[in-house]
């Protein structure tokens, strides 16, 4: 009985155990997804936040052979992404599968991937973006008269292409990116920091790509966060993506190798120096021309500036790799932020001994900046109308001023410059030509003689000038900013948020005539080389101002003028001298001549010019009219008029190209001649001029200030378009 009870137990509790219960599990039915749910996860492998579709937009520019790319990003990204280019645009029978996953210009068999040089290949990224967001298509083709613009939705048109006007490239809109992948986007809201991985991205291509301007912004923002332009130089480009204190700290730094065994690479870029100090390590990497991770390059890099460099320096590094294609497997990240190299740790160690050896070879001096403050007395003072200004009292706030007069110059600022948007073109300048920094310290630190002339005629003239000041153009001269040329003539200049058209020819030579007048009998002086016979230069004025050059009789006349301003002059070169630092030798023959403003040279062709004006325009027998005369001529004789060769960059190339042989001496001589004058209109003249010119009232009417844009009233128009 007691077996059986026992036996009786086990069973019940066999049949109350809840595994028994659970009947065993079928396998599960493997099924075939549908064609969006496959789209939405492989698009959000992809595009994995905004960064991601940004990256690909513009290297789809890139492709395209831009050279202008602009970005504007709402909300970091998830509102709106939109990149605009000047590419070759996308063809009309193209636009249909243009959002199609796997469809793509870039290859079409899988061994064209080796010999890839375009930045995507998959043709994923549009599908994969029209699958979490709305996409729309703006593009246009060279020899179209509009351009066609389309949405996209799950890879598809929601309509027909619609035409529209379009500027040159291409235009794509991304907008409430993850709009159906809640989880997601509840992961980014953070759009502050989006936004700065989309700046960071940017920054990072327009170091590389500096034969493309980038810009990037808020949306709705007046100033760019990213604003970079076409540069020959790398390190000007990253001069002026991360700042002056970055490039100033930075080496060059370069490995090749050649190994027939398969190791071939070359690579070229910069890594900062001991002085350069950063809390993060920034590694900008380019293989092949495409921005990339390399977490072991990076790795080693560190090590050896952790060793080499004290308390474990942060580096900045910039290189750009290039192997063979066929040593590149490009193929193995969904976003390709990652490619795998051939012989890559043979790289590495290569990289990180030159980085290494550079690191040492530059580590025996440090330099430590010092601070200067410059006193500099103002030869100002505040207009009486103008209101007293009082410091802002502690936890005042700065009253904002409204969009449409928000100055948007900053003088100090050289990128801000319309010169800075041209294609840079070297030019061979004289030697003679000192540095900016030279030039400016000069403008600064020179100023007029303290010592005034005692002759009241002179004393007169100055009070004159001053008398005659107009308040308005003394304001905008003393604080206005240079831009660029405009023409041969007048140049471009920025007065708060007005823009004015400045003849510089009148300008300079009212300058000079002042400038005349301040340091009358206190020049510097300029030794002629060659003293030059004063006959034969005012003869060669004479005939250059007679066209009819074959006339004896007028031949005859015209020796027998140059012979009596000879005469005239020598007989006034003491006075000359003294007053003016001309001096003409017992000869005849002229063989200085003054410094009117440091680090400039006036024209040397123009000296037979200005020496027939001594003789004929000036009036000798009065003092005052005397010095005056004299002023004035060589005002007129210093002035920066265009040089006599015709300009090269412009129409006047013809003037160069219609010989059947081109003169390359004259065409080099008239681009130095140009370029010459360029830079001194914008590094002499306008320093010069806000320090001392004191503009007369003539030229608020007689058209060397002509103002030909108000940003006040573009904000009028714009707001009735």
């Amino acid at each position: 009985m007691i077996d059986d009870g026992s036996s009786l137990t086990v069973e019940m509790e066999v049949e109350d155990s809840p595994a028994a219960a659970i009947a065993p599990r079928e396998p599960p039915k493997i099924q075939r997804l549908e064609e969006s749910v496959i789209n939405r996860i492989a698009a959000g492998e992809v595009i994995q936040r905004p960064v991601s579709a940004v990256k690909e937009l513009v290297e789809n520019s890139l492709d395209a052979d831009s050279s202008s790319i602009s970005v504007v990003v709402m909300d970091g990204g998830l509102k709106l992404i939109q990149v605009s280019d000047d590419g070759h645009g996308i063809r009309r029978e193209d636009l249909p599968i243009l959002c199609e996953r796997h469809t793509t210009s870039k290859l079409t068999k899988y061994e064209d991937l080796f010999s890839l040089s375009s930045m995507g290949f998959r043709g994923e990224a549009l599908a994969s973006m029209t699958y979490v967001a709305h996409v729309t298509v703006t593009s246009i083709t060279k020899g179209q008269i509009h351009g066609y613009r389309v949405s996209y939705r799950d890879g598809v048109m929601e309509h027909e292409p619609k035409a529209c006007a379009a500027v040159k490239g291409t235009q794509i809109m991304v907008e409430n990116l993850f709009y159906n992948m809640i989880a997601r986007r509840k992961t980014l809201q953070n759009s502050a920091d989006d936004y700065g991985k989309i700046v960071d991205l940017l920054s990072r291509m327009a170091i590389h790509h500096n034969n493309v301007s980038f810009s990037c912004r808020k949306h709705g923002a007046v100033k760019a966060d990213v604003h970079s332009v076409v540069s020959p130089s790398r390190l000007d480009s990253i001069r002026s993506v991360y700042g002056v204190s970055v490039a100033k700290n930075l080496m060059k730094v370069e490995v090749s190798s050649c190994d027939p065994s398969g190791c071939t690479f070359d690579m070229e870029g910069f890594i900062s120096n001991s002085n350069y100090v950063a809390k993060k390590t920034i590694l900008v990497l380019f293989i092949n021309d495409r921005l990339v991770e390399c977490s072991a390059l990076k790795r080693a890099i560190e090590i050896v500036y952790a060793a080499t460099l004290p308390k474990a320096s942060k580096p900045f590094v910039y290189m750009s790799i290039n192997l063979p294609r066929e040593h590149v497997d490009i193929n193995i990240h969904p976003t390709k932020k990652e490619v795998s190299l051939l012989n890559q740790e043979i790289i590495i160690e290569m990289i990180q001994s030159e980085v290494e050896l550079k690191l040492r070879s530059a580590n025996d001096t440090r330099t430590f900046q010092e601070q200067k403050v410059e006193y500099i007395q103002s030869t100002l003072t505040s207009s009486r109308s103008d209101p007293p200004v009082s410091p802002l009292l502690s936890g005042q706030k700065t009253q904002k001023v409204p969009v449409n007069k928000m100055v948007r110059t900053d003088s100090s600022d050289p990128a801000g410059r319309l010169h800075a948007f041209l294609q840079p073109k070297s030019h061979n300048l004289p030697d003679k030509v000192s540095s900016l920094s030279v030039v400016r310290s000069s403008v600064r630190q020179r100023r007029n003689p303290k010592e005034t002339a005692d002759l009241s005629s002179v004393q007169e003239l100055i009070a004159g000038v001053d008398s005659c000041c107009h308040p308005g153009l003394l304001e905008t001269v003393r604080n206005c900013t240079y831009v660029g040329m405009a023409d041969d003539v007048f140049a471009l200049v920025q007065y708060n948020t007005h823009l004015y058209l400045a003849n510089v020819v009148n300008l300079s030579k009212e300058l000079m005539y002042q400038q005349t007048l301040r340091r009358f009998a206190h020049f510097n002086a300029i030794q002629l080389s060659d003293p030059a016979p004063l006959s034969e230069l005012i003869l060669l004025a004479l005939k250059e101002e007679d066209l009819d050059l074959g006339n004896e009789n007028n031949d005859d006349l015209k020796e027998r003028i140059a012979e009596m301003n000879t005469d005239l002059l020598k007989e006034k070169t003491e006075m000359l001298d003294e007053y003016f630092s001309i001096n003409i030798d017992s000869n005849g023959n002229l063989s200085r001549l003054p410094v009117i403003l440091d680090q400039y040279t006036p024209d040397m062709d123009r000296v037979p010019e200005f020496l027939l004006c001594l003789g004929n325009d000036v009036e000798w027998e009065d003092e005052k009219t005397c010095f005056q005369g004299v002023s004035a001529a060589i005002g007129n004789f210093y002035a920066m008029h265009p040089p006599l060769l015709p300009n090269p960059s412009g129409d006047g190339i013809q003037f160069y190209t219609k010989r059947k042989n081109i003169d390359q001496d004259l065409l080099s001589d008239a681009e130095n001649a140009w370029a010459q004058r360029e830079w001194s209109i914008q590094h002499v003249l306008f320093p010069s001029m806000r320090l001392f010119l004191k503009p007369p009232a003539a030229m608020a009417s007689n058209g060397t200030f002509v103002k030909v844009a108000s940003l006040e009233k573009l904000y009028k128009i714009f707001e009735r378009c």
